[in-house]
This record gives structure tokens, C-alpha cells and sequence, in this order.
């Protein structure tokens, strides 16, 4: 099990998650053609914390990316800045700018067929 976590990354948990549903349970190579290909800003921070898990394979444990698939994707909410809108009469709206926290776990594909096998 090998994983990345990206924290803080300025975009909404509720954007992300929308990329994170497409992209869970698929093998890395179509992963990522669906990352690079899709027109969701959020596609690239999950981009970048997958191709930082498949380094952390390749370097901790001389795995290939061929060999790997996602095995869980979670965003999380992260800190929000709270700032403020001016309005009318003086009064001021406050709003939001949320964060997300990404993480993403890999597992080797021989493993997930060895559990089917054995069970």
C-alpha cells in the first residue's frame, strides 16, 4: 500500500470529489488519460498527487506503474479563509474560501488478484 497526500490545495472539497468518483478503482495508465484529458481545474491537484504516489512506488518499493491501480481517493476539507463582501448600509457578507486535503492509495495488482484467489 503506498500513498500521497497533497494538503491545502486551494480548490472545494465538492469540485474535487466530482473528479475523484471517475477516476477510483481504474489502473494508473487510464487514470491518468482521464486527468489529462478532462476540463475540470480540480483534475490537475489529483494529477499531481497521483503521479507523486507512483513516485513514492517506484522509489520506496521498485514497483512499475504498469503493476499498480488507485485503490481509495479521499478529499477532505481542508482550512477555509473567511473574507467578507461589502454591502449596502455598511453591513459586510461573509463567505468562504475552502481548501481540500487529497489523499491517494495505490496497491499492486498481484496482490488484489492473490486476495480474489485466496478468498
Amino acid at each position: 500500500m503506498i500513498q500521497a497526500i497533497s494538503k491545502s490545495v486551494r480548490i472545494s472539497p465538492k469540485k474535487l470529489r466530482i473528479i475523484a468518483t471517475e477516476v477510483k478503482k481504474m489502473r494508473i495508465l487510464d487514470a491518468l488519460g482521464v486527468l489529462t484529458n478532462s476540463n475540470k481545474r480540480g483534475a490537475f491537484d489529483i494529477k499531481k498527487t497521483l503521479e507523486s504516489a507512483i513516485a513514492n512506488a517506484k522509489n520506496t518499493k521498485q514497483l512499475n506503474r504498469e503493476d499498480l491501480v488507485i485503490k481509495k481517493i479521499d478529499v477532505n476539507s481542508g482550512p477555509s479563509f473567511k473574507r467578507w463582501h461589502a454591502v449596502s448600509r455598511g453591513s459586510a457578507h461573509e463567505y468562504k474560501k475552502r481548501t481540500s486535503h487529497i489523499t491517494v492509495v495505490l496497491n499492486e495488482i498481484k496482490t488484489v488478484k492473490e486476495k480474489k484467489n485466496g478468498s
